[in-house]
């Protein structure tokens, strides 16, 4: 048998051989399948003996590893993923290696790095002082955050401590004109209802709200309690609402704004696009992604907001054992996770090492290759380019004989790229994101090659 000391006898063998399979893995990431959507993985029984972590690192590689895709390499354009830049897989594997808990101050530094790192973050992102944040498991989490805080601030309005008491009869209303599907599910999870929110029209040939029915619909609105999710970078078309219009209506009406910035936050670090997030410093609540276009690992999210004590008043838990004395806030007071994983390592890594001047290197030129891919699109037979790409985003489709669905079939099977389903004004489309540090020129023209090889096959069919 091999238990965990034999395996701490051996650990720096152990870790030099891992180390040196993830590095290889990173470094052919351009040249592995960028997915294999066709993978299998058979069943097996539970181990009823200690083979030690050798074994399953075998296993691993003999198991697990063939059917991964390449998702950290340039060419993955599926969702708005990024990959990994390296001082962030340091900072990763750190994390793990010291396995800290950033749940409450009082046993180490660690809660401090995680506010160091936040602190970098609104820097990064030109956010007032006044925005204090914690690190969730993603977007979604993140957004949950800002819906909780809302619900919240809408009970306070009537009286109500939802938090303490539970909904009662408050009466809250929620605005969106094209919330992201992780905004819906909050909803569900906040208890609003995914369907309970009143639909905001949409600017033409856009994605981005209308200020004008949003102005209609909350002067409408007798509810004590008022909700507007708004867009900075829709998932689609990466339209931005105009958060300084929103924020003034949200102001004279009570209304809590919420700005899910996903990725669209990161238009802030390009001097181009710095006005479309105009009037986010009086949004109420902002989440982001750390994970999409700042490349660190999965899972890593944002939430800020300018009312820490409503954040505080919905996330609080009281348990004389994790009391130690420490005047620093808790972050499980701040976040849904009591048990926090020390993410923010992989942050501070990341921009430590390359600051905000590499941040916005990387963020300017996946834009560009965006823009290099819908150029192509735009003149290429057999495609058509559904929206020129504001930022990272291109949405095309396919001859109209040709179904998108089984085009993106074909194109994840070549192992030459990934893309992901999308709808636009109501025609089946592909997304192409772009939003990985190590995405080149070199990668559009392949990804090019690729879509002209597949248009000249489906005119042979």
């Amino acid at each position: 048998m091999t238990m965990p000391a034999d395996d701490l006898d051996q650990l720096e063998a152990l870790t030099a051989e891992v180390a040196a399979w993830g590095a290889a893995w990173q470094r052919n990431a351009d040249r592995s399948a960028v997915a294999r959507p066709d993978a299998q993985f058979a069943a097996a029984p539970l181990p009823q003996h200690a083979e030690g972590a050798a074994a399953a690192f075998a296993a691993f590689r003999r198991d697990i590893a063939p059917g991964l895709s390449a998702s950290v390499g340039p060419r993955y354009l599926g969702f708005v993923t990024g990959g990994v830049t390296p001082a962030a897989l340091l900072g990763d594997w750190l994390a793990s290696a010291v396995d800290q808990n950033l749940a409450s101050p009082g046993d180490s530094l660690a809660p401090l790095v995680e506010r160091q790192a936040l602190g970098w973050l609104g820097e990064l992102f030109d956010l007032p002082s006044a925005f204090e944040g914690v690190l969730t498991t993603g977007a979604t989490a993140a957004n949950l955050l800002g819906l909780l805080c809302a619900r919240q601030h809408g009970g306070l309005r009537q009286g109500m401590d939802i938090a303490r008491d539970g909904w009662g009869g408050a009466r809250i209303e929620v605005f969106a004109a094209t919330p992201h599907a992780s905004s819906v599910k909050a909803l569900a999870l906040a208890g609003f209802g995914r369907e309970a929110y009143r639909r905001v029209a949409c600017l033409p040939d856009s994605e981005a709200m209308d200020v004008a029915a949003l102005g209609g619909m909350l002067d409408d609105s007798t509810a004590p309690g008022k909700v507007v999710i708004a867009s900075a970078g829709t998932v689609t078309g990466t339209d931005f609402d105009d958060l300084g219009a929103i924020a003034a209506l949200c102001k004279r009406h009570g209304a809590w704004l919420h700005v899910d910035g996903a990725f669209g936050l990161f238009s802030r670090l390009t001097p181009a696009r710095r006005s479309w997030t105009d009037g986010l410093e009086y949004a109420d609540s902002i989440t982001s992604d750390g994970h999409k276009w700042l490349n660190v690992p999965y899972d890593c999210g944002f939430f800020f907001t300018r009312h820490a004590a409503l954040l505080q008043q919905t996330c609080s838990v009281s348990a004389p054992y994790l009391d130690l004395g420490v005047g620093l806030p808790a972050m499980m007071d701040r976040g849904i996770e009591n048990s926090r994983r020390f993410r923010a390592l992989s942050v501070w890594f990341c921009l430590r090492a390359y600051g905000r001047a590499g941040v916005a290197a990387w963020v300017e030129a996946n834009c560009r290759q965006a823009a290099a891919l819908a150029a192509w699109l735009d003149d290429a037979p057999g495609y058509t380019l559904l929206k020129p790409p504001r930022l990272n985003v291109v949405v095309f489709r396919p001859a109209a004989h040709v179904d998108a669905r089984v085009l993106m079939t074909r194109i994840n099977q070549s192992g030459e790229a990934f893309v992901t389903p999308g709808v636009w004004q109501g025609t089946p489309a592909l997304r192409a994101a772009f939003s990985n540090w190590r995405s080149g020129d070199g990668d559009v023209r392949q990804v090019c090659a690729l879509l002209a090889r597949l248009a000249g096959d489906e005119g042979r069919d």
